[in-house]
């Protein structure tokens, strides 16, 4: 995707952000905005693409190329504990922040749809690209500072993904039931990207081709997703027309 074509994304999505924006707080005046919800799966499907091991697996393997299995494991696991850090971290200061901004939990579904639609769209258009992957310098030793930076993030911890974990968590408010779900759903996709990464080498040797196929059908999939997410969000609002369930 060309500078253009991310720019004019850009200009689209603030736009439409300032307009629902505006809806949303008069739609907030007169008491009409509900609460989506969004169950365990849907969480799931929804952060799989953005923290999930698909767009692991050739960053980590061209970074360790020349690397043993056993610097491979502690690699990969001091990797998943500055992920996991990290997105706990940021959940809980993004949360206060939007909180102290008072903002709709309808516009705060609306933004995870947006976000969800723009990557997905982004996968299916440039899937599993080598380009954005990060490369270590030529001549020197892969060391166990990857795994911080670039390994957990950003390409663990992405910021979209840090982005839709902090929407989730908003969302969840006060119901501590939905934040366990968000907290279970993020450490299953962490427990996935450490075992694909420590089995990287034999999955993309094997399986390369198949997860090519596999990422664009789970981007179109949630491409859709996106759009009902967005769809959903501005019938909450007031700027469509209430759906049928």
């Amino acid at each position: 995707m060309g500078w253009l074509d991310r720019q004019a994304l850009s200009a689209v999505a603030d736009a439409l952000g300032l307009g629902v924006w505006a809806w949303a707080v008069h739609a907030a005046s007169n008491g009409v905005i509900a609460h989506p919800v969004f169950g365990a799966r849907k969480i799931f499907f929804l952060l799989f693409l953005m923290i999930g091991p698909i767009k692991i697996l050739l960053p980590f393997v061209e970074m360790t190329k020349d690397t043993d299995a056993a610097f491979r494991r502690r690699l990969a696991g001091r990797a998943i504990l500055f992920s996991a850090a990290a997105l706990a971290v940021a959940g809980l200061i993004g949360r206060s922040m939007l909180e102290n901004f008072n903002i709709p939990s309808s516009v705060l579904a609306l933004t995870g749809g947006l976000v969800l639609f723009l990557v997905a769209l982004q996968t299916v258009l440039h899937p599993f690209s080598a380009d954005a992957s990060p490369r270590t310098s030529a001549g020197s030793t892969p060391g166990l500072q990857l795994a911080f930076n670039p390994l957990a993030f950003p390409t663990i911890v992405t910021p979209y993904g840090i982005a839709a974990v902090i929407v989730f968590i908003a969302l969840a408010q006060d119901d501590l039931s939905l934040k366990m779900t968000v907290a279970a759903v993020t450490a299953a996709i962490l427990i996935l990207d450490w075992i694909a990464m420590l089995f990287a080498h034999a999955i993309l040797k094997w399986m390369g081709t198949a997860l090519q196929v596999f990422a664009v059908v789970l981007g179109v999939t949630q491409i859709a997703l996106g759009v009902n997410v967005i769809l959903q969000s501005l019938s909450l609002i007031g700027v469509l027309p209430a759906r049928a369930s």
